[in-house]
């Protein structure tokens, strides 16, 4: 969900956008379904254990370089502020006239569904440079995380619970070089990480009956779940100690080669925001409701189908259509800076000379 030059394109970091977009689309999916297959709840517990901490670590990886520059201010509100704006004024829209829901009303401050992404990616970039300056960023953000799990004082006001109990999985993202990438995709791991995924899904299917999926979501205090206070920093670490763990066995088996699927990972963002319409939308029209739908065979089914769709979303022709909302240029709302414009000729005057000096040596 972040953007870089093709020339700067790592194919191993699209890939992992990829797999993790698609895992994203297929839990919603499951969602209307898992309460009928406790073999479905357990593997969806799986899912939500590292499929956003694995988004999130690679934005955090990716945002080493911001800083308060202005052109790199300006794609963070074009590129995340405005797209929030506008999507958390289309979903509920959306539920007005889909879902016959008049009622339902339009709040900045309340994201809905998919969209507090957004509001969590624009508060950690930033914040970026706060966490390049600090001695022990990583213990630091833990340590927030761990407060805001027992403070349900924060409320819900954009959603600011997730914004800081995710905030450690960023953290380590900016933290992250490259070698560190290496090192979990080397075989040994991606042998080690059979088994660790076998023993994942059977204590995601044993957990089912015994724990509440909501700690996954990273949305409540644990007094809101029920649990005593104490219990908030216990799971925050629990659950990251077991997210890093399977983000690592994840990222062991994302592919480091191009291949068919590599330049859907910089669409993304367009998969992310889309594929909540058809979800939402199934979930009003009534889709998911046919009992073919509720046994093995129709699981599958609707799985292969969120796959596709949300592949469909992120393809180029896709990205064309809607880029005005996801990656508006915008240049009308902003100034222009001088150390921008001083960039601008160095270039132009650099591209010159290489000109000069090629007709030169072909004259």
């Amino acid at each position: 969900m972040f953007h870089a030059s093709v020339k700067q394109r790592d194919a191993f970091f699209d890939n992992a956008k990829y797999l993790a977009i698609v895992l994203v689309a297929m839990g919603h999916s499951w969602e209307p379904l898992k309460g009928d297959s406790r073999v479905l709840e357990g593997l969806y517990t799986v899912v939500y254990a590292f499929h956003m901490p694995a988004f999130i670590i690679i934005s955090g990886y990716f945002s080493r370089s911001f800083d308060m520059r202005p052109d790199r201010l300006r794609r963070l509100i074009t590129g995340v502020a405005v797209p929030y704006v506008l999507f958390e004024t289309a979903y509920p829209l959306f539920k007005r006239f889909v879902d016959g829901d008049p009622g339902q009303e339009i709040s900045l401050l309340d994201p809905w569904y998919l969209t507090w992404f957004l509001v969590a990616l624009f508060v950690w970039r930033l914040t970026t440079p706060v966490w390049k300056l600090v001695r022990q960023p990583l213990p630091l953000a833990l340590g927030i995380a761990m407060l805001a799990s027992a403070s349900p004082e924060i409320g819900d006001d954009l959603d600011l619970q997730r914004v800081l109990q995710f905030l450690p999985f960023f953290v380590l993202g900016l933290s992250m070089k490259a070698e560190h990438f290496r090192l979990v995709r080397r075989r040994s791991v991606r042998i080690a990480s059979v088994p660790v995924f076998a023993a994942a899904l059977a204590v995601g299917w044993w957990a089912v009956p015994r724990m509440n999926t909501a700690w996954f979501y990273h949305r409540d205090s644990a007094q809101e779940l029920g649990a005593p206070w104490w219990a908030g920093p216990v799971m925050t670490l629990a659950l990251f100690g077991c997210s890093l763990l399977l983000t690592a066995c994840f990222f062991a088996w994302v592919p480091r080669r191009r291949t068919w699927f590599t330049a859907l990972g910089a669409g993304t963002l367009y998969g992310y925001l889309l594929h909540g319409f058809l979800i939402k939308g199934g979930d009003y029209l009534g889709w998911f409701r046919p009992s073919r739908l509720h046994t093995p065979l129709g699981e599958v089914l609707v799985t292969v189908l969120a796959a596709a769709a949300v592949t469909l979303l992120c393809t180029a022709p896709v990205r064309r259509a809607f880029r005005f909302a996801m990656e508006p240029r915008m240049e009308w709302a902003f100034r222009r800076d001088a150390a921008e414009l001083a960039r601008e000729r160095e270039h132009e005057r650099g591209h010159g000379e290489r000109r000069e000096s090629r007709e030169k040596v072909s004259a």
